[in-house]
């Protein structure tokens, strides 16, 4: 089963984006923590009961990853905006040994007690320029949409462009849409002050 996770943000400075961000949506963001493998950390919004948004930033403490940062970080530059999505998974490891999981490695990590694992490009780049989502499989129990608090922002949709887009690892969704044409990836939101698109 694929199930819509959670929206990646990249930003260049984490407190500048989180800022916009959170001035967009009219709510605070929480502190997501730090990602050592891969020298970066984030804030989060909860979307809902298993839904959530990310944004992620390099951490300019953190030492220099082995690897290439997720979500392409190392190459990210511009303004705050919508990058990646995330499609968590059931059994990733079935995806793999099958080799349909896309061109990537297993990457496990872990935070507060939460355990999660990662299709990560070796270079750190999601196929179609980040329209193609990010897989993954949480570990345990915990997800950060049991921890987070709930300020009512709810994702509308999630609309993908790309000349090559296809349905691979589309989830059953109705909120997410792809079209065949020029680069783009956008998300609505309802907020307490209205619709609001990033």
């Amino acid at each position: 089963m694929l199930t819509l996770d959670h929206l990646i943000v990249s930003t260049p400075d984490l407190e500048v984006g989180a800022q916009e961000i959170s001035d967009a949506l009219g709510v605070p963001l929480e502190d997501g923590g730090k990602h050592s493998g891969f020298s970066t950390r984030s804030r989060l919004l909860s979307l809902g009961p298993d839904t959530y948004l990310e944004v992620i930033a390099i951490d300019p403490a953190g030492k220099t990853p082995r690897r290439p940062r997720w979500f392409g970080l190392d190459r990210f530059e511009g303004p705050t905006r919508l990058t990646n999505w995330v499609v968590r998974v059931d059994d990733l490891s079935n995806l793999m040994s099958m080799g349909a999981a896309g061109r990537g490695t297993p990457v496990a990590s872990s935070r507060d007690g939460m355990r999660w694992t990662m299709v990560v490009p070796d270079d750190g780049e999601l196929a179609l320029e980040g329209i193609a989502p990010a897989l993954m499989e949480w570990r345990g129990d915990k997800h950060p949409c049991h921890i987070l608090p709930d300020h009512g922002v709810r994702l509308t949709a999630l609309r993908l462009s790309h000349p090559q887009v296809n349905q691979s690892y589309l989830p059953d969704d109705d909120r997410v849409e792809t079209v065949k044409g020029a680069y783009g990836i956008t998300a609505t939101f309802l907020t307490a002050s209205g619709v609001v698109t990033l």
